[in-house]
């Protein structure tokens, strides 16, 4: 299964050209810079899409700064046995490229493909309330999903209005995921609320 203005006066950003008071529509984390690689102003990229390098069919991307967002272009990329690195458009320097570290990678959700029916991306299921088929009790709302390797898994915090404030782990499988229903805002799950 495949794995979010006001107007202001316009600044420039420091790297680039692209005015501080841009913003993406719609905007999606997808990844995010961790480090700065070598002296050259290369970072290093942890990509939440399904495959790594997918992240790169999504340019431009925006990353949410102290000063707001900031759109970036990526002039070379490559993917090594240690993960993705990048070096964005005009950062020839470590320091610099550092400033861009520790901060999410955004898109606009408008550049994802069309998914087949029964198909959703990450970010259509987070916020979903989660309903079990047992005694239909709410259990609470998608937080988060993990990739555990055998299959995604659901993070499902309880809120005021669920059984109880307890975080449940449920595996986004057919056994348990009964029906996904965007338009409702919710989550048919087979999941003992005891558990």
């Amino acid at each position: 299964m495949p794995g979010f203005s006001k107007h202001r006066p316009t600044e420039m950003n420091p790297v680039g050209s692209v005015p501080v008071d841009s913003v993406p529509v719609d905007p999606v984390i997808v990844g995010r810079i961790t480090t700065v690689h070598g002296i050259k102003g290369w970072v290093k990229v942890h990509s939440f899409t399904e495959l790594a390098e997918d992240i790169f069919r999504y340019p431009p991307w925006w990353l949410k700064t102290p000063e707001g967002w900031r759109e970036i272009e990526i002039d070379q990329c490559r993917a090594t046995n240690k993960g993705l690195l990048v070096h964005i458009d005009g950062v020839d320097d470590r320091e610099v490229a550092r400033q861009y570290c520790q901060l999410n990678i955004v898109v606009e959700k408008s550049q994802f493909p069309e998914l087949e029916q029964g198909e959703y991306y990450w970010h259509q299921l987070e916020g979903l309330t989660v309903i079990t088929c047992q005694g239909d009790t709410r259990l609470g709302v998608v937080d988060s999903l993990m990739e555990t390797g055998a299959n995604d898994v659901l993070v499902v915090k309880g809120d005021k209005e669920s059984l109880d404030r307890e975080e449940r782990l449920i595996p986004y499988t057919e056994q348990f995921v009964l029906r996904v229903d965007l338009d409702a805002g919710k989550i048919d799950v087979d999941w003992d609320p005891e558990f």
